[in-house]
């Protein structure tokens, strides 16, 4: 690499140099290719130029001083003066903080380097006889703007009335569509240059009345094409012009905020599907479905109107509406499907339609005396209910303005309304399956406790069971005689059928033993052998008491079942009772208790969903119970109970099914 500085004599010919001189050496990667310049020399002119100490540039990389020359071209311009050895003149403007004018930078190859010497112009006597009045015209033609010079025309009173155009470079010419000869000396009133359907009169008027720099970006009204000026003046009278044509940078800039606009609607719509989509998921129910609906569907969909029409035995029925009117709600509660109204024709084809305004609606439905009112909507999107092929009816988005449906709205609005359709479907489903387990769960328990001569009874079941799952608690009041009655309440472990259909079979045996005379203990006993035989995988706990109301006492059985809670006198404690093993235990063995059950005393039994979960203890929840129990305003059965649910013992919200039975002794009558 040849990092030859010149002899001293030629350095101090250009530090004598008026105008800046400047040596840069190549910097070689290692296959040979320049890859930077260092900058080994500066004179003052080119000191002050630049603004900067000399210490801080010289020894310094190009791509370290300047960043921007790797991407403006001026590297690869510097690289080719040196690989093909030829010299080369650019003119460069310059608005900077430091650096501002029209300059000429005129490049040599010097060893495995350059010489730049750069002249700022505008220091240059404008004359065009001087040298460096030449020297600037020529900069000047070779520049890629146009550019003018215009000289004021005054009237008698001082006015500036036009402008006579004393100078044009040729790119100048070019742009505005002449020759330099036909434009110099013309006025611009006659022929205006560059964008000649814009009037610039007045702008350049007042730069050269009040020395104001007008710029701005104008577009041709009969040829669409865009034009970019600024005028500054430069002397008494004398403005210059520069103008360039954007119009394809304009397109361009036009066509990418397009894109951009088109990647933030796209990214907006997915974000709507993405919420809409979340919203719908986590609906359950019916209900469920139209608040997301409501909330979130109408809004992603830009609506201001929404229904949902559902067909039930051949018509339509309106099954949801947000943001209509009264009248209009009351026009669509039922409609066949044979009437015009386009939601009617959508869900019998599963097509959906568009109608962008007002005239449009009217259309489709000719006859006023039947027409259903559009409100104080403009335009309707009517969408197929469609899940699995099977369409459900018909969503109706209403929008307050005109609108054309593009393909991409399109394609979103039937995605909206098929995720809607899904989860409508599955709410529906669950709706019945539910239905369908409350029957089978009322259908296992007693329809009512039968009276006992006494005491008295009331029960509560609070079901938490989900779709077609049926829990396995019950309950039981068996009429033994006149003197004796059971009072049983268990829960078989799970949440199905099979647990529903062990409970049954269990209530049925308990209720034959009962009622055959055995014993508690043995009415567990048996029991117990039973589901062994018929059910050995099923496991149930089961509280069992014999009441015997003539001595007012209670023979009771645990078997793994939490302790019911005892009341009298104002205490209310669980029972101290040792358990027996759960129903479905091989050799397990029964243990009865006997208790004094005294008049106006209450006993509460219950199911384990009541007092604990895997995140509620056991001695937590019976000790809230029991507060509740002994806080009760009433030990009437039914105001018991309602005190008790209302009190919200145990762990909420819940995660199993719940059975609660109050037995109350009758109080001593007051003349005994």
């Amino acid at each position: 690499m040849n990092t030859a500085r010149p002899r001293a004599d030629v350095l101090a010919l250009l530090e004598a140099d008026p105008h800046g001189c400047a040596l840069a050496t190549a910097v070689r990667a290692a296959d040979g290719s320049i890859v930077d310049f260092t900058l080994t020399y500066l004179n003052e002119a080119g000191r002050r130029f630049l603004d900067r100490p000399r210490d801080e540039l010289v020894g310094h990389r190009y791509r370290e001083l300047w960043p921007e020359t790797v991407t403006d071209g001026t590297l690869p311009l510097y690289r080719r003066v040196v690989e093909q050895r030829e010299q080369v003149v650019r003119t460069v403007y310059y608005d900077r903080t430091n650096v501002t004018g029209h300059f000429e930078v005129r490049i040599v190859p010097f060893g495995d380097g350059f010489v730049a010497r750069f002249v700022d112009l505008s220091k240059l006597t404008m004359g065009s006889q001087t040298e460096g009045g030449a020297r600037l015209y020529d900069a000047l033609d070779a520049a890629f703007d146009g550019f003018t010079l215009l000289c004021a025309v005054r009237d008698q009173a001082g006015t500036i009335i036009d402008f006579t155009r004393d100078y044009t470079n040729q790119v100048g010419a070019k742009l505005a569509g002449h020759t330099v000869e036909e434009l110099i000396g013309r006025r611009i009133v006659e022929q205006p240059s560059g964008a000649r359907d814009v009037h610039l009169f007045p702008h350049l008027r007042a730069v050269a009345e009040t020395g104001d720099t007008w710029h701005e970006q104008v577009t041709s009204p009969s040829t669409a094409q865009v034009w970019e000026l600024k005028a500054v003046r430069v002397g008494h009278g004398t403005v210059a012009v520069s103008y360039r044509e954007v119009t394809e940078q304009v397109d361009q800039q036009r066509q990418l905020e397009l894109t951009v606009a088109q990647a933030r609607t796209a990214a907006d719509r997915i974000s709507a599907l993405q919420a809409v989509t979340a919203a719908l998921v986590s609906a359950s129910t019916a209900e469920e479905v139209y608040l997301a609906m409501g909330t979130v569907v109408r809004p992603s969909a830009g609506g201001h109107g929404l229904a949902v029409l559902l067909i039930e035995h051949g018509r339509l029925v309106l099954g949801y509406h947000a943001g209509y009117e009264d009248h209009v709600v009351e026009q669509l509660r039922e409609l066949p499907m044979t009437h015009p109204y386009p939601a009617a024709g959508v869900a019998a084809t599963g097509q959906p339609r568009y109608l962008s305004s007002p005239e449009e609606f009217a259309a489709a439905q000719p006859d006023p005396e039947r027409a259903v009112s559009g409100g104080g909507r403009a335009a309707w999107a009517f969408l197929p209910l469609t899940s699995a092929g099977l369409v459900l009816g018909t969503l109706v988005i209403g929008y307050r303005q005109p609108r054309l449906f593009d393909d991409d709205e399109r394609a979103n609005l039937m995605a909206f309304s098929r995720l809607a359709a899904q989860a409508l479907q599955r709410a529906l489903l669950y709706e019945a399956q539910l239905s369908i387990a409350a029957d089978l769960q009322q259908a296992l328990l007693p329809n009512r406790l039968p009276t006992l001569s006494g005491a008295r009874c009331a029960v509560r079941y609070l079901p938490w069971t989900r779709g077609a799952d049926v829990g396995g608690d019950w309950y039981d009041v068996i009429h033994i005689d006149t003197d004796r009655a059971a009072v049983v309440i268990g829960d078989v472990a799970g949440h199905s059928s099979q647990a529903a259909a062990t409970m049954g079979q269990l209530r049925s045996a308990l209720r034959a033993y009962a009622a055959d005379g055995y014993e508690p203990a043995d009415v567990m006993r048996r029991a117990n052998r039973l589901l062994l035989r018929y059910e050995p995988h099923a496991m149930a706990s089961c509280c069992y008491l014999e009441v015997h109301l003539r001595d007012r006492t209670a023979t009771v059985v645990l078997a793994g079942h939490p302790p019911p809670i005892f009341w009298a006198d104002g205490d209310a404690v669980p029972l101290r009772l040792a358990p027996s093993p759960p129903l479905g235990i091989r050799n397990a063995d029964y243990a009865e208790v006997t208790l004094p059950l005294p008049a106006g005393s209450s006993l509460v039994l219950y199911t384990d969903g009541l007092i604990e979960d895997r995140r509620y203890t056991v001695d937590r929840g019976l000790a809230e119970l029991s507060a509740a129990v002994g806080s009760a305003p009433t030990h009437e059965p039914d105001g018991l109970l309602d005190h008790i649910v209302r009190a919200n013992v145990g762990p909420h919200p819940r995660t199993d099914d719940v059975a609660i039975l109050v037995l109350t002794v009758d109080p001593v009558p007051d003349n005994d």
